[in-house]
Order: C-alpha cells, then sequence, then structure tokens
C-alpha cells in the first residue's frame, strides 16, 4: 500500500507514486529486441529448425527494451535458474 502523501508538501506540479495508483493494473507489452537483420523472402522460406539468422547486434552489448512499441530503456541478458531474463541497465528519459 502506497503512503498517502499531503499535497501540500509537493511543490507546485510535481507527481507522487500515489498518482499513479490509477494505472498500477493496466496491462502493458513489454519487448525485448535482441537484434534485428534484413533478408529476402525466399531466404526466410528456406530455414529450418537450427537455421542461425546473423543480427545487427554482438554478444555483450546492450539490448532494448519497449513497452508499448516505445524505447524505455537498455539491458543486457541474463540467466535466472537456468531462464533468460534482463536487467535494466539505463533507463531512456523521455523528451
Amino acid at each position: 500500500m502506497l503512503a498517502d502523501v499531503d499535497k501540500g508538501d509537493l511543490a507546485a506540479g510535481e507527481k507522487s507514486a500515489s498518482d499513479l495508483e490509477a494505472v498500477f493494473d493496466v496491462p502493458v507489452r513489454l519487448s525485448v529486441v535482441l537484434g534485428r537483420t534484413k533478408m529476402p523472402v525466399a531466404k526466410l522460406l528456406q530455414m529450418d529448425i537450427g537455421t542461425v539468422v546473423e543480427l545487427d547486434r554482438q554478444v555483450g552489448e546492450a539490448i532494448d527494451i519497449y513497452v508499448n512499441d516505445r524505447l524505455v530503456a537498455r539491458g543486457e541478458i541474463v540467466l535466472v535458474e537456468g531462464r533468460l531474463g534482463v536487467t535494466m541497465t539505463e533507463i531512456i528519459k523521455a523528451g
């Protein structure tokens, strides 16, 4: 539960976490982009299980994190209990 903040304690125009409480349960789409590539449809149709697709990123390079198709952060791939995950290393400021 978020603590109530007296509106008089905030400078004019400032927002507190409680101001966002109405949207906490709104679902969003989170996408993590490992890399991209372009290829002709003919090559795509020739792909099979085990086909390696070369991406435009290198091992160790930061990955992009999108919320609803908007770039919000960069991060790194991590391994947690045998599963892949992402840790955010940089928040992208809007602007």
